[in-house]
């Protein structure tokens, strides 16, 4: 049952995916399993494991993009967006344009993406790029992008898939502010990243996943410390 505390709650959650036929049947692979947890609304919740581990499949169960094969979703708000660099771009229109459709995409209107465009463009520093086609553009300008709309837009909850991870320091530590005046807003994020550091200057909580099953989750502090231990280990 919801409290008014919790934008959302998963509730043995398992996703699966066939993998290969052998013989006369299908093997399938586990990418959650029973994951159970809520997301408080106005926290910064970061999301830590290694490559593999079900953190992408999680953000796009809680984006409603992927179905689930058990378990409960329970959605307590009607936005919500997610921004990964596996978000599509149309690589022929210009980043202008592109910016407009993101916004869309993110749930926004069409007017008030032109409303916040040259917000968007200044943010994203990309000059006088803004206006040529996305297939020019670096992975790293990509990223900017998409974080200058997602950052400059407001959503009900807010996914983020490693996107501030990419960049150069400057725009990183010019993300990691945008990120403290959105969580000083009471905006809800979700962000999966493989800094540490910067998990630990903007997150409120930390979920641990490892293989589909949530290992931990609790203060910063604590679950980053036994994550860096398991790390060690390896």
């Amino acid at each position: 049952m919801n409290t008014a505390a919790n934008i959302m709650e998963l509730d043995h959650v398992s996703v699966r995916y066939k993998s290969r036929r052998s013989f006369f049947r299908h093997t399938y692979f586990t990418a959650l399993d029973e994951v159970s947890f809520s997301i408080i609304k106005g926290e910064t919740l970061g999301i830590v494991g290694t490559n593999g581990c079900g953190k992408s499949t999680l953000l796009r169960v809680l984006a409603n993009i992927y179905g689930i094969d058990a378990g409960q979703v329970n959605w307590y708000c009607r936005q919500v967006s997610l921004l990964t660099l596996a978000l599509g771009f149309d690589p022929e229109l210009s980043g202008r344009d592109n910016a407009i459709l993101s916004g869309m995409l993110l749930g926004a209107r069409k007017a008030d993406v032109l409303d916040k465009i040259d917000e968007i463009i200044e943010f994203s520093e990309l000059k006088d790029f803004i206006y040529k086609p996305i297939k020019t553009y670096s992975t790293g300008m990509r990223a900017r992008l998409g974080f200058s709309v997602a950052v400059t837009m407001q959503s009900e909850l807010l996914l983020i898939d490693e996107v501030m991870s990419v960049g150069d320091g400057k725009f990183k530590r010019k993300a990691e502010a945008a990120m403290v005046n959105k969580i000083s807003s009471d905006q809800t994020v979700v962000l999966v990243s493989h800094s540490l550091p910067q998990l630990s200057k903007v997150c409120d909580r930390v979920l641990w996943l490892n293989e589909g099953k949530v290992i931990m989750i609790g203060a910063v502090d604590e679950v980053l410390q036994e994550y860096e231990c398991f790390l060690e280990k390896r």
